[in-house]
């Protein structure tokens, strides 16, 4: 049975697959591109994605799609924590996510009401962050990249990616729990430091992560994977993604992070509908 987390006092259970939806705060991201990127925006992001079934918002400052410069914690910090504030002043249940690799953006945006550090980097980046989620008593999502977001897409090899992703996930794990982290979440890391070819060996065996036993975190939404093989753009990928999250639901995936909840939430309908068919 995977364990519910806790997230501030709020158990997420997953008896039935979450959505979590994705508010970025950079002007460089690979879709949104800077669009409701200021408080104002993220507050009209918050509203439409809980609307229509969001389970947490998960709000980022640092792009991390393929080639992105690193922006430095302050600047971070200056871009999620007011938006932060005014989520969870304007929407008090809110759960809210802050997607950093950053141990002080970490602190800070728990600070202001977050309850989920989302790292893309599993601690590897910033050696304070395992100590700090400890400090914090909060969620933490661990994510397998290989290299960093600048370099990750510059000719990954694996011998057995699957193998690969779930060794580095199960040592992280392992080394997050004897700093006293419980509250647990895994994502192989879709599109980070894969090959398109990989990137769907990884989502074939997706069930071979259940092995650790904690939820599984599936992050897809409009990436290359998918407008690639399409020949076509992110804008454009909006069928595809639906089409693997039904795949990545049905072997395994306990939440899917998504730019559009609302087809996020019709693809987990029908896929509890297909779940229950006798």
């Amino acid at each position: 049975m995977i364990p519910s987390l806790n997230l501030g006092g709020t158990l997420l259970d997953f008896d039935s697959p979450k959505i979590m939806g994705i508010v970025n705060l950079t002007p460089d991201s690979f879709y949104t591109k800077g669009i409701n990127n200021s408080v104002t925006g993220a507050l009209f992001l918050a509203e439409k994605m809980l609307a229509e079934g969001a389970h947490v918002l998960d709000l980022g400052g640092q792009s991390s799609r393929p080639g992105a410069a690193l922006t430095g914690p302050e600047t971070e910090i200056q871009r999620v924590v007011p938006a932060i504030e005014a989520i969870i002043k304007r929407f008090p249940g809110a759960l809210v996510s802050v997607d950093t690799f950053h141990a002080p953006v970490a602190k800070a945006a728990v600070e202001a009401g977050a309850c989920i550090v989302n790292d893309i980097s599993a601690g590897i980046m910033d050696e304070k962050m395992f100590q700090t989620v400890s400090d914090l008593k909060v969620s933490y999502i661990l994510m397998h990249m290989k290299g960093t977001p600048k370099t990750m897409q510059q000719n990954p090899v694996y011998e057995d990616i699957v193998a690969e992703v779930f060794d580095f996930l199960n040592q992280r794990v392992q080394e997050a729990r004897t700093y006293g982290i419980n509250e647990l979440m895994l994502d192989p890391g879709f599109g980070f430091g894969k090959t398109i070819e990989q990137n769907y060996s990884l989502l074939r065996h997706l069930k071979s992560f259940e092995m650790l036993q904690l939820p599984l975190l599936a992050g897809v939404s409009r990436k290359s994977m998918i407008y690639k093989v399409l020949e076509a753009g992110p804008e454009e990928a909006l069928n595809g993604t639906t089409a693997l999250h039904m795949l990545a639901l049905n072997n395994g995936a306990h939440m899917l992070r998504v730019h559009d909840v609302k087809e996020a939430a019709e693809a987990v309908r029908l896929f509890k509908c297909y779940q229950q068919a006798l």
